[in-house]
């Protein structure tokens, strides 16, 4: 009983290391999105108070249309580079969780079932129905993983679409 406990904190210890690991990636990512979304803000409160300046220097209306024009131009630009790559972050991340919870699944999986079965063999009233339903919810388990990491990866893909579609209607955007 003390291998099969052993097993099982072993079990224990590989998912909280692979909780750890998915812990550091999402406060990585959301650092690398914050840092994007400061550099944002600093820089377009920067052009708005020079655009503020020039405008307030400009007697000619139409220079004064043709300053705020661009601006709005320039701050557009701005906003769609900054979403497309918070996007890119957010694809690279789901690939990286995706991988991450794939190769915990593979190897948890197999182990847990494993580990269960050792317990559930060991109890004084073991009925062959209790490893059957356990086995039925690790496959339900792993079904309803693989239809989330299906609609990540097509929600993922659906928002870098629009990005770039977003993209290529802003004037003076190049298209990559």
């Amino acid at each position: 009983m003390t291998e099969k406990a052993e097993k099982l904190t072993e079990l224990h210890q590989k998912n909280m290391e692979a909780a750890m690991r998915l812990a550091q990636l999402s406060v990585e990512n959301s650092q690398r999105i914050l840092s994007l979304q400061t550099e944002l803000a600093k820089d377009l409160f920067r052009k708005g108070l020079e655009n503020a300046k020039a405008q307030a220097n400009s007697k000619d209306p139409k220079a004064m249309l043709q300053l705020s024009t661009q601006y709005a131009q320039e701050t557009t630009q701005q906003f769609v580079a900054t979403a497309q790559q918070i996007a890119a972050i957010g694809n690279e991340a789901r690939i990286e969780f995706s991988r991450l919870l794939t190769e915990q699944l593979a190897t948890g999986t197999k182990e847990m079932t494993e580990a269960m079965q050792g317990f559930l063999a060991n109890l004084p009233v073991s009925s062959p129905k209790i490893a059957e339903s356990f086995q039925a919810a690790m496959a339900n388990a792993n079904g309803a993983f693989e239809q989330i990491s299906q609609a990540s990866a097509a929600a993922m893909g659906n928002l870098t679409e629009m990005a770039k579609k977003a993209a290529s209607h802003v004037p003076g955007h190049a298209k990559k």
